[in-house]
């Protein structure tokens, strides 16, 4: 019988478990973890430099009158962009109370009730349309909205956000109602409920953590679209009129920054960059909530 050599095996030398630092599969594990974490540090530099610079040139001009004063006009201190971070939540809400409805209703329909052609073209265009840029959405609720009230509006500008929003949430809706177990349907529908009550009563609250993070990751999308908004909300110094039903122009933080940036006027300027700062906050609250709602799982 022959002796046993110890000859290394897979990084590991026969009769020992201690894994030998020269092997070439223990060097070659090593360098490809090394080259990942690089990596992964390289996808998080644009971020951080983005979110430092934000922070850095935002942050100074941030005070009581940043939020509850009107904008200023060239070359006059003070200030603020209350009406701006105001005439976002307004339109983004409106946005908010016509997407969500419709797109959980789509969603429920096409996971639980739907089936071949019809689910298929339903799915086909939710696909297309958020793929759709934004100033096209843009310009298609100008003319739906824009031209038949015959002005700039948060309405309007709440219209074009929603078509934005409605694709993701049905696309997260669909996938939230897909995460649920078919056993948690059959046990319902055994127990004697009709599909409608046992979607109602037993599978939408079931998904509901997912659903929430669908849509406030709609929501923090549409709080940083300006183009859409440009052709729909324009612009305005002054408060949303809630006695003409925001029926008129409407401020925006996002368009806020696209007008402020490019003056050549300092105190506007900073005031881009503080508005910059806030929309960012906004949509990290978001991003926030929706990992607070994910953390809660049911199945």
């Amino acid at each position: 019988m022959s002796k046993l050599e110890d000859k290394p095996v897979s990084g590991f030398p026969s009769r020992t478990l201690k894994r030998s630092p020269t092997s070439p599969r223990t060097l070659f594990g090593i360098v490809m973890t090394g080259l990942t974490f690089f990596c992964a540090v390289l996808a998080i530099v644009p971020l951080v430099a983005v979110l430092g610079y934000v922070i850095v040139q935002g942050i100074s001009q941030l005070n009581t009158n940043a939020f509850t004063q009107l904008p200023p006009p060239p070359l006059v201190e003070g200030g603020g962009f209350g009406n701006a971070i105001l005439g976002t939540l307004i339109m983004v809400g409106i946005g908010a109370l016509i997407s969500i409805p419709f797109g959980v209703m789509a969603a429920i329909y096409l996971s639980e009730f739907s089936g071949g052609k019809i689910a298929y073209w339903i799915r086909f265009a939710t696909n297309v349309l958020s793929g759709v840029p934004s100033i096209i959405v843009g310009v298609f609720a100008y003319v739906t909205v824009v031209l038949t009230t015959g002005t700039y509006s948060a309405w309007a500008g709440g219209f074009a956000l929603s078509i934005l929003m409605l694709p993701i949430v049905v696309r997260a809706t669909e996938e939230a109602l897909r995460l649920v177990p078919q056993e948690v349907r059959q046990a319902a529908v055994g127990l004697g409920a009709s599909n409608f009550q046992a979607v109602s009563r037993v599978v939408l609250p079931a998904a509901l953590p997912a659903i929430v993070t669908g849509t406030t990751l709609a929501i923090a999308r549409a709080a940083g679209e300006t183009a859409p908004l440009l052709f729909t909300a324009l612009f305005t110094q002054f408060w949303p009129n809630w006695n003409n039903r925001l029926l008129e122009p409407t401020a925006s933080l996002a368009v806020l920054v696209y007008n402020f940036a490019t003056t050549p006027f300092k105190n506007q300027q900073e005031f881009a960059w503080a508005a910059s700062f806030i929309l960012v906050m906004m949509v990290l609250l978001t991003s926030i909530i929706s990992r607070l709602a994910t953390a809660r799982r049911v199945y």
